[in-house]
């Protein structure tokens, strides 16, 4: 079959299986941004289900409140190297960015950590609406960078609650750590895990409970960096050495 190498205008995430030939409709959500992309039938978009596969096609139809997308190819995206957040309880505006800029660099997960210090935080982000938001920002991000793989957004924990698999190495960012590239560079066969602190640091006795189950410390840079920043960062020198 001859390919299509037009420009994709626009790709969405689809709940629907991808599959050749098959036609599949777009959340009410994604109809009107493709409305507001004055988006036409015909123009070349893909879709993703964010599992991997990823499908090129037309639209079929358009109309106000719904679009119909017909897959004429599939490709099967590899998961990439996983790479693990886990993120403070903290401004919502600013997590709201960090979930962005990580889904982008295509995190494997995304956990918020709700510390002591979380609590004198107004207004931080928490709950089931706040949740979608996070959802919402990342689905954006996935579609925009032409990602393939969407992170697993998994429920809030206390530092208490953190768990790691045999294959994890769990990584607090903390600027008395050890340099970030020293732990996950390959050929270390284990998955990193990185933990954010709050605004204000760690309490001592969380500290203390974190290293007693085996978290490491590492650092970016000699300064004290904001999460969102050592975040972003972090997982982008991750991901650079582990692609």
């Amino acid at each position: 079959m001859e390919r299509d190498r037009r420009t994709h205008v626009a790709t969405f995430l689809v709940e629907d299986a991808i599959a050749m030939g098959a036609n599949i409709e777009l959340s009410d959500a994604a109809a009107h941004h493709a409305h507001v992309k004055r988006l036409a039938v015909q123009d070349h978009v893909r879709v993703t289900d964010g599992a991997g596969h990823i499908g090129s096609g037309t639209i079929a139809s358009l109309e106000r409140g719904s679009a119909t997308i017909e897959v004429n190819e599939v490709t099967i995206v590899a998961r990439p190297p996983a790479i693990h957040l886990r993120a403070p309880m903290a401004d919502r505006d600013r997590m709201l960015w960090l979930a962005e800029k990580v889904a982008e660099l295509g995190v494997a997960s995304w956990q918020v950590v709700r510390f002591r210090r979380s609590a004198s935080v107004s207004p931080r982000g928490e709950g089931p609406a706040f949740l979608a938001r996070v959802r919402a920002r990342m689905v954006s991000a996935l579609e925009q960078s032409g990602g393939a793989w969407m992170p697993a957004l998994l429920s809030d924990t206390t530092p208490g609650g953190l768990t790691l698999a045999n294959d994890e190495t769990g990584i607090l960012l903390d600027v008395a750590g050890a340099p970030l590239p020293s732990i996950v560079s390959l050929p270390s066969p284990d998955t990193p895990v990185l933990l954010l602190g709050p605004e204000g640091g760690l309490e001592p006795a969380e500290m203390a409970e974190l290293q007693e189950k085996g978290w490491r410390r590492g650092s970016l840079a000699d300064t004290t960096l904001r999460f969102e920043t050592a975040g972003v960062a972090a997982v982008a020198v991750c991901r650079a050495l582990r692609r």
